[in-house]
């Protein structure tokens, strides 16, 4: 049990170590570099509307005629059939 208490309590704390320093690092960077300036003002939205999606002609009396209905079908109901002893 010695051996992995060990294992426990120092091994397994160098990766926690080694994130706090790397948070601690971020922390410390400098932000003198000079952000380029694009002109738009940093907006997200794109220079030109998109145009709309093309539509189907409208039927109607000048476009296309209807689809014809479908085939209609009848249901028959079965006779029961009587048992013959």
């Amino acid at each position: 049990m010695g051996w992995g208490f060990v294992w426990l309590m120092l091994v397994l704390k160098i990766p926690i170590a080694m994130l706090l320093y790397i948070v601690w690092w971020a922390i410390k960077q400098s932000d003198d570099e000079p952000l380029p300036e694009s002109g738009d003002g940093g907006s997200r939205t794109p220079p030109h509307p998109r145009t709309p999606s093309p539509r189907t002609p409208r039927r109607g009396p000048h476009g296309d005629p209807h689809p014809p209905s479908p085939a209609r079908v009848r249901v028959t109901v079965a006779k029961a059939r009587e048992h013959q002893p």
